[in-house]
């Protein structure tokens, strides 16, 4: 076994080196997002490619290819009468097959193409910003041309059999197709118009004619992680142009925040949503050190992390009993609640708006739709990027009966094109649609547990014990990585695939009590 353990030791030094040069890329990434001076994005992209390419080589020379084949040999070489741990021998095994994926998916890459992609994103993130504040969309076109140039490019290098957006999905949603994609949206294409006509005659005063002073608002979110145990010793909170989670080290956690002019709620709820994607992060087997650097211990999808801050923004956050524990520290910011009953129907507005980041519940995938769309159109069907514009207006006057006035408010909203992410935005909606699968599982366990009450998650939120949902996305999703992909496991989790059913029954009460209010 000497050999054995020789032989995995090696690969597993080699995986730390360059999960070492990943995280500083990652701290780059940080700094380039937080505090980064706007001119230093041109030596920042040529920094970024520079070690694109080391990774890209590391990831695909010779000497990596004979690590991996000398550990699958000797892994291969215990004899079936010999004393092993059968799931560390299948734990290993697994680590083994997921790197050959990724590796084959390397060498197809040529390394010159990585170097022109991370510049490219490096200067599309840099156009991004200055087009969003200037509201002008032909600024950022030529880099968003050049970045779907270069996707483009790099599926005919990967040459998998799927089509373009499939092939860009899959490192955030392995073995996705649009087929499958359709199938799951579909209920929802029908449902959430109904449902938000629906709701045009409620009477919800709250359309955010007040706003609480930005020092306030950093407090109070602040006063969220405290009550959410956040540790200080291992999460740090800074501000950025859009609100992200990012994981530098094994012990090391970073998240976003941001603060709307005009939209009160919206820092508080973002640093919920942010919080949610950190928490995963920390319960997966990569927060160990010795699993840090293998395929096992990282998120099986991004789905699977969307469902998880989605959960504690929306379901936490956005619920009745938080908002009852909640009110009075946003009045006495100077919000005008005087009771837990108007924070929570500002929490839910039921209202279209042009802002996806900042839409509830109802409307929030419906934003989604539109991306995904247009995203396929893009790299599918040759929508023109000069199009963009007036497509993404048109979509959203269709879908949710609203036309963004400019640029900043329609397509240059959000930062994922600019860095190149095709393919992400469907995980948003497949994350509503898992945390209410996941939700109803839940309740199932917290009853089993002895909590007698018709809801037992609004229960535990009323009482300040969100550490029991916690305990309970620890034990049953956290832990398992990237031991299956994500449909595989909500239906370990659940016992049932995936199915838009409980997202939207959820969404249906949740309107019938939101309407009682009005």
């Amino acid at each position: 076994m000497k050999s054995h353990i020789k032989s995995w030791d090696r690969l597993e030094n080699y995986l730390v080196e360059t999960r070492l040069l990943g995280s500083i890329q990652n701290t780059l990434y940080w700094d380039q997002n937080t505090i980064m001076p706007p001119s230093g994005s041109e030596w920042r992209g040529q920094q970024l490619s520079l070690l694109a390419r080391h990774l890209h080589d590391r990831q695909t020379c010779n000497e990596y290819v004979d690590l991996i084949d000398d550990a699958e040999a000797e892994l291969a070489s215990v004899v079936p009468h010999e004393i092993v741990d059968e799931t560390d021998i299948a734990s290993k095994t697994q680590n083994l097959a997921l790197l050959k994926q990724e590796l084959r998916r390397q060498q197809r890459l040529d390394s010159s193409w990585v170097g022109y992609m991370a510049t490219a994103k490096a200067q599309g993130y840099k156009l991004w910003q200055e087009a969003r504040a200037n509201s002008d969309f032909a600024i950022f076109a030529p880099a968003l041309r050049l970045l779907i140039s270069l996707r483009k490019e790099q599926s005919t290098q990967l040459a998998e059999p799927r089509s373009c957006w499939e092939t860009l999905a899959q490192p955030f949603e392995p073995d996705l197709s649009k087929a499958r994609l359709y199938d799951l949206f579909l209920p929802l294409r029908h449902k959430l118009p109904e449902l938000l006509e629906r709701v045009k005659g409620y009477d919800n005063l709250h359309k955010f004619s007040w706003d609480i002073d930005e020092k306030d608002q950093i407090l109070l979110s602040e006063k969220l992680l405290k009550v959410w145990a956040k540790e200080d010793a291992s999460v740090v909170v800074s501000r950025s142009p859009h609100p992200f989670s990012i994981t530098l080290g094994p012990s090391d956690f970073r998240l976003t925040n941001r603060v709307v002019k005009g939209n009160p709620l919206s820092c508080f709820l973002s640093t919920a949503h942010e919080w949610g994607h950190s928490l995963y992060e920390q319960g997966l087997p990569s927060n160990i050190h010795q699993w840090f650097p293998w395929p096992l211990g990282n998120a099986t999808s991004m789905a699977i992390h969307e469902s998880q801050s989605l959960f504690w923004e929306n379901r936490v956050a956005r619920s009745k009993e938080f908002s009852e524990r909640f009110w009075s520290d946003f009045a006495n910011a100077g919000a005008p609640f005087k009771s837990g009953i108007d924070m929570w129907q500002a929490m839910n507005p039921l209202a279209p708006g042009w802002n996806r980041v900042e839409a509830d519940e109802l409307t929030y995938g419906l934003h989604i739709l539109i991306r995904t769309d247009l995203e396929i159109e893009l790299l599918d069907n040759d929508l023109e990027v000069d199009d963009l514009p007036a497509e993404w207006n048109k979509k959203y006057s269709d879908l949710l009966g609203i036309t963004p006035k400019n640029d900043a408010e329609g397509c240059l909203q959000d930062v994922h094109w600019s860095e190149g992410q095709f393919g992400y935005f469907p995980s948003y909606l497949l994350g509503h649609l898992i945390s209410a699968q996941f939700s109803e599982s839940m309740s199932a366990a917290l009853k089993l547990e002895g909590v007698n009450s018709p809801d037992p998650i609004g229960f535990c939120i009323g009482s300040g014990k969100e550490s029991s949902l916690l305990a309970w996305l620890r034990k049953e999703v956290h832990h398992y990585g990237r031991k299956m992909n994500a449909e595989a496991l909500v239906e370990k989790v659940t016992g049932s695939p995936l199915s838009s059913s409980p997202f939207l029954n959820y969404l249906s009460l949740k309107l019938e009590r939101l309407a009682d209010t009005t």
